[in-house]
């Protein structure tokens, strides 16, 4: 039985939550184009090639891969149809800019300690990552094991009862058997408060709480639920796609065409109007007629800038008053040899942890003693560099609408490199023969993006569940939302899901 047979879906944006949707639709008989702004596929999941270097501009990290397997088992397929995995090993390594607090043992598998802050890697053995976490703090092993236990049983019990089953709107909340699924489940503090119920140790604490950069969030904005995220970390593992993400980008078009949908790319939507059964969807060179609309585009540009006003489900002081999670500040480079320091994903902690997500959240500005991330895909991929060289980039979560003014951005560059340097071994500055900046401002222009955000809206307390915004447009019947905006929120699991959460809408509001 196929629910949208006969009818032609318009879907704006390829990144995962419109590939996704395009593919649910497609499969429910739906005849599906999707029309992409920029000249690749995927949205933020962007390649960078130059010169034999292929970086991926956005997403990083293949985590949660039940959420795959069970989105290509939906069409009876596989990821491993379409792309090979890796798990990583170490998942990442993590560098410390100082030494706060006891100093720990040198007996844990794992730890190096370094004259200007310690350094240690997260295994995929869980058994070893306990023994690293009572070198630091006695008792900490065995509370390792608690935390996870509790952050397994939230992440079961939250996926298949409030992210698989949407419960986007506060009516959905009223149902008796909530109480028994969110029964044990931290519903209610930050996760700066459920960590410390578990670890003094400042290193531990972030080592528990870096995920929450995946949810654009801060330790004291993002609600203790998000533990679950810890589980997807230390259980569920960190992988790696042979080719970066967007060999998966790749894998889920080719299994779009092969259910029936069509890719435009270079085609900016300037406007869509009309209503479910007569929308008209114009693009600068184009235009298209159809009986739905899903909109994967940044909501408040969809909203503010694609819609008539009267038109608009939010106007302009709901979006002003949104927190958004951080844009960030990249740099692409190819450096000539290999750098041994760094693992295929590596972090940097100041000691200062709170006060760089204050000047991202509270007090905006570039941070003065940065946390961020160093990514070397060719540690895993050879194919991602020429012979001889390495392939990585540097990301620093930054507050978004930031002013990133060419001569700023030469200073913080000259700033990140120094601190690489300085905290890691690794001195790239007289190595690098390829080297591209993406901040704010590219954020904005290339993906419309709201104030230059790199993810969309944080997941603070009063922006998750029915906080966000609606799936189903307020004023146009037949134009609906999906992407980081809606439920489940930010990552690239959980806007292929948003994808899910869209077509059922779709397929049962064309069923009433």
């Amino acid at each position: 039985m196929q629910p949208l047979a006969g009818e032609s879906a318009v879907v704006v944006g390829s990144g995962f939550g419109g590939l996704s949707t395009a593919c649910y639709l497609a499969d429910a008989g739906a005849d599906v184009t999707v029309l992409e702004k920029n000249d690749q596929l995927g949205g933020r999941a962007s390649r960078l090639e130059v010169d034999g270097f292929t970086f991926d501009m956005g997403p990083s990290w293949y985590l949660m891969p039940d959420v795959f397997e069970r989105f290509f088992g939906h069409f009876d397929r596989s990821p491993g149809d379409y792309y090979d995995l890796e798990r990583l090993d170490p998942h990442y390594r993590v560098f410390f800019k100082g030494n706060e607090g006891p100093r720990p043992s040198r007996r844990a598998s794992g730890l190096q300690p370094r004259a200007d802050g310690d350094r240690v890697d997260i295994p995929a053995d869980k058994e070893a990552s306990k023994r690293i976490f009572e070198s630091y703090e006695e008792g900490a092993g065995e509370a390792l094991e608690a935390y996870l236990d509790e952050a397994e049983y939230t992440y079961d019990v939250g996926m298949e009862n409030f992210v698989y089953e949407d419960r986007s709107r506060f009516r959905d909340f009223v149902d008796p058997s909530l109480a028994t699924h969110a029964d044990g489940l931290s519903l209610v503090g930050t996760m700066q408060d459920h960590v410390e119920r578990y670890f003094d140790h400042p290193k531990l604490q972030q080592i528990m709480q870096y995920t929450l950069v995946f949810l654009g969030g801060s330790p004291t904005n993002t609600p203790a639920l998000y533990n679950l995220m810890s589980h997807v970390d230390f259980n569920l593992g960190v992988w790696y796609p042979d080719g970066g993400i967007g060999s998966v980008v790749d894998g889920i078009v080719e299994m779009g065409e092969e259910l029936g949908v069509t890719y435009r790319t270079g085609q900016p939507v300037t406007g869509i109007k009309g209503r479910r059964g007569g929308f008209l969807v114009e693009t600068e060179s184009e235009k298209h007629l159809a009986d739905l609309v899903v909109s994967n585009a940044d909501y408040a540009h969809t909203e503010q800038e694609l819609l008539p006003p009267e038109k608009r489900g939010y106007d302009a002081d709901y979006w002003e008053s949104r927190t958004y999670a951080p844009s960030a500040f990249l740099l692409y480079l190819g450096v000539e040899g290999d750098v041994p320091e760094l693992a295929h994903h590596t972090l940097v902690f100041p000691p200062d942890w709170q006060g760089h997500f204050d000047q991202v959240f509270e007090d905006p500005g570039w941070p003065d003693d940065p946390a961020y991330y160093l990514c070397v895909p060719s540690k895993t991929d050879d194919g991602v560099a020429p012979t001889g060289h390495s392939a990585l980039f540097a990301l620093v979560p930054i507050a978004p609408g930031l002013d990133d003014s060419p001569e700023t951005r030469e200073q913080y560059r000259d700033v990140v490199l120094e601190d690489i340097a300085e905290h890691t071994g690794a001195d790239l500055r007289d190595r690098i023969v390829v080297e591209e900046r993406f901040s704010v401002s590219e954020f904005g222009e290339r993906y419309n993006s709201t104030e230059g955000t790199a993810l969309g809206m944080a997941h603070t307390l009063g922006q998750t569940a029915a906080f966000r915004p609606s799936h189903r447009s307020k004023e146009v019947d037949g134009l609906y939302f999906t992407g980081s905006y809606t439920t489940p929120g930010i990552g690239v699991p959980m806007c292929i899901i948003s994808g899910d959460v869209t077509a059922e809408m779709v397929i049962d509001d064309a069923e009433e």
